[in-house]
Parts: C-alpha cells; structure tokens; sequence
C-alpha cells in the first residue's frame, strides 16, 4: 500500500483523481486526510466530518476484470471489506443499506463513493473513497448517525482502522479478480438491512409504499415485492427506505 497523509484537503476522491492526471499512480495508492473539507457522498450530497475524530480516505484501484455494467460489484465488494474489518472489531449490529451505506444499530457510521474510470469504452480503475465515523461524539442536526466510539465506548486509532479494511480491501479485489461474482451478490444480499422484512418507502413523487427487500440485481437496482407480490426494480434516485 501506498500510503499518502494530508493534514486537510477538499476531497480524498478529487485528490487522487489529480494524481492521475499527472502522473501514473501506483496500484493501491491510498490517500488519508486529518480533515476533508469538501467532502462528497451519493448523489451530490455532502459528507461532514469533524477534523481529526474520523476517517476519510480513498484508494486507488487499477481494475480490468469487469465490464461496465458490473460496476456495482466493486460497491458491492467494497460494502463487504468494511463490513468484515468493523466485524472484527466488535462493532455490533452491522448492516449494509442499499446501496452502500454502513449501520449499527440502525444508525449510519460510514458512507461509500465510487467513481469508476473508463476509457475507450473500458473500466480500468476505481477510486473508492471512504468516510467512517471513528471518535467523532456529536452530530448536531442530523439524526440516525453514529460512530465506533458512541457504539462501542472505545476510543480508537484511526490508521489502525484504516489498515483493518485495506486488509479487508485485499481479500474483497481478489474476488472480483477471481471473477467470483455471485459470491459476493451473495455475500451483500445477506447482509441488507431490512432484507425481508416488511418496510416502507418513498417513491421519487414523494407517495408512500409498503414492500419487501428481496435482492439486487446484477447492474445495482433494488428488487422490491410489492404488496401484489409483484416484483419491481429501483435505481438509487427512483426509491428511499423510510425503514
């Protein structure tokens, strides 16, 4: 691993996204910052974080085993790594929400960004970036959020959490190298949050609806039974679970 420290920088992904422009980035080049001040999350949301509590990093990945259509592998696989390394760690709990947010004990601690590097039609890398709350206490105006150090009481060092999912990382990549695909759909399938359970949601007109989470299908979208037991898929700006 290659590991870049930065005391504060607008984003992790931006930061190794300009590395790449300038120069040919070492596989695995993993950037850590102390603060991120413009830190990004799904769909243009904005990921706060207070300075030196958390950690928000990104890793580099060169990438050639999967078509661009089997991008939400790598969320997939990604989701898994964390999953496992917080595991480990005891933190209780543990879910993943469609389609890759991290829980315990119902309220979110980490949050994922992909963005996949194409050229002439092919993925030839990702840059995954990361936003774990680590020792941060206080999350004033926001609901539903957590960290290790509310949930567990233990105050942690970070670089030592950070190299537990890049361990992790490791073993999630040889995977997806390995082509074994269905192994991690079944992998993240069984760790979906509120998987089988009756829920509600809320549509992109804003209408209110009870179904089930049954899986994902191969490109990402969300496979919800509906009160009829009709099965209908969701993008991510299409459909929110309400719990």
């Amino acid at each position: 691993m290659n590991l870049i420290k930065l005391n504060a920088t607008e984003s992790t992904n931006s930061y190794l996204r300009g590395l790449l422009r300038e120069t040919n980035l070492q596989d695995h080049t993993v950037v850590l910052t102390k603060e991120q001040t413009r830190g990004r999350g799904q769909m243009g949301t904005q990921w706060v974080s207070e300075p030196d509590k958390n950690l928000t990093f990104s890793v580099y990945k060169k990438l050639h085993c999967l078509a661009i259509d089997e991008q939400f592998y790598i969320s997939m696989a990604i989701s898994i790594a964390i999953y496992k390394a917080l595991s480990k760690m005891g933190v209780p709990n543990l879910y993943i929400k469609w389609p890759n947010d991290i829980l315990s004990l119902n309220c979110k601690i980490c949050g994922i960004l992909i963005e996949s590097i194409i050229k002439q039609d092919k993925l030839v890398s990702v840059i995954a970036g990361v936003g774990l709350n680590v020792n941060q206490l206080e999350f004033a105006g926001l609901q539903s959020v957590s960290s290790l150090k509310r949930l567990t009481g233990v105050s942690y060092n970070v670089e030592e959490v950070l190299h537990e999912i890049i361990s992790e990382f490791y073993v999630v990549i040889k995977l997806l190298e390995d082509q074994k695909l269905e192994e991690i759909k079944s992998t993240y399938e069984s760790l979906l949050f509120r998987k089988d359970k009756p829920s509600t949601f809320k549509d992109m007109n804003g209408n209110l609806f009870m179904g089930f989470i049954r899986r994902v299908n191969n490109i990402g979208k969300l496979v919800i039974e509906l009160e009829d037991r009709e099965e209908k898929e969701f993008d991510l700006k299409e459909v929110k679970l309400l719990y």
